[in-house]
């Protein structure tokens, strides 16, 4: 088939562009373009979630708004919208909504909403959101303390942890008189008063234990009961650390030597129990003395039937090692030590001395009130 030939005028003109191809069918199926929507939007809420989770993380490790200490209480029990609400309400993590709702979502994205524990919460100003989690996590709460002195009784103990403003609830197993171990204890807000008094009991069952399989041979006590006992009477006899072992020393001379020992202390827990030092007494009666007594150690011989106080760590140690001494004897000195004596003579001169040191003293006494 021939070709026409185009004129010159033809031949410059442009050949036409080709028309765009027609649309795939595919393009136009609404599966597709309901597929394109949902990947469009779920980039654009990756990056909506993106972003919020950065900022979020920003506000949750920032300096909180706190400009001075605050102490929260949190009640045991309390779940994690409640304890949202008291540390917003006393402006710890801020009091706006979204104050809230980043501390909420920050634990819960942690998975901590089921291990925030109950307390007594003290927060430092500036305190952030991520640090409020952290303590209450790990429970880093306002810790309160109860003391014991060494040698009190089981009385004067529960007097003592029933008068603490922090603990709750009532003592209801009350132990026996030597059970408890006199020192330190501390315990959070909300502690019960029975929980203490166990802790004490246990404390000591477990240091007795220690001190008795550490104790010399022959020493004159036969249980840790009767190591308890004799301790309690050294305790009460002198408070100072550096004289206990050699008090001791002379009660276990003096049982050696089946004689009596003859504590003054011991009296007065036989005629008014652990009552006896919850008042102030002037002393020890002839009367009293020669009271019928099961605890008089004047009256009786050995130890008395139980401990007279709850004596501490020191004193059961230095009846399970008391000092190598022939001492038998020992009386006040007038400066809160003691003299001791090996034999009846000198504790009887040491005595003289003491009754002087009382009668000059009673004397200076009237003169200053004249």
């Amino acid at each position: 088939m021939g070709i026409k030939p185009k004129s010159p005028r033809e031949a410059l003109q442009p050949e036409p562009a080709p028309g765009p191809p027609a649309r795939s069918r595919h393009v136009r199926n609404p599966i597709v373009i309901l597929i394109n929507l949902t990947i469009t939007l779920a980039v654009f809420a990756l990056v909506a979630i993106g972003a919020a989770l950065y900022l979020g993380k920003q506000e949750f490790e920032r300096p909180g708004p706190l400009d001075t200490e605050q102490t929260v209480v949190i009640s045991s029990g309390t779940g994690l919208s409640g304890i949202t609400d008291r540390l917003a309400a006393a402006d710890v993590i801020g009091d706006s909504l979204l104050d809230e709702w980043v501390f909420n979502l920050g634990v819960r994205f942690f998975k901590n909403e089921a291990k925030l524990k109950a307390g007594e919460y003290a927060f430092q100003p500036g305190v952030s959101m991520e640090q409020v989690m952290k303590d209450l996590v790990e429970g880093n709460a306002v810790t309160h303390s109860v003391t014991i002195p060494e040698g009190w009784t089981t009385a004067q103990i529960l007097q003592r942890v029933r008068e603490h403003p922090v603990l709750t609830g009532e003592i209801t197993e009350v132990p026996g008189e030597g059970a408890l171990l006199p020192e330190t204890y501390t315990f959070t807000r909300g502690a019960t008063r029975q929980k203490v008094i166990d802790d004490m009991a246990a404390a000591q069952q477990k240091l007795l234990a220690e001190v008795w399989s550490r104790r010399v041979a022959d020493l004159p006590v036969g249980t840790p009961e009767d190591l308890v006992i004799l301790a309690s009477i050294v305790e009460k006899e002198t408070a100072k650390a550096d004289e206990r072992p050699r008090v001791a020393g002379v009660f276990v001379n003096r049982l050696n030597k089946n004689m009596r020992l003859q504590s003054d202390p011991t009296i007065l827990y036989g005629l008014f129990g652990g009552e006896a030092w919850l008042q102030d007494r002037s002393g020890i009666t002839q009367s009293q003395l020669r009271e019928e007594n099961a605890y008089n150690t004047y009256q009786i011989d050995g130890l008395p039937p139980g401990p007279i106080g709850n004596p501490g760590k020191a004193a059961m140690e230095a009846v399970a090692n008391p000092s190598r001494t022939r001492d038998l004897f020992f009386v006040a000195d007038g400066t809160g030590g003691h003299i001791f004596a090996e034999t009846y003579e000198q504790h009887r001169q040491n005595v003289r001395k003491w009754r002087q040191i009382e009668r000059e003293r009673r004397a200076d006494e009237q003169q200053q009130a004249n």
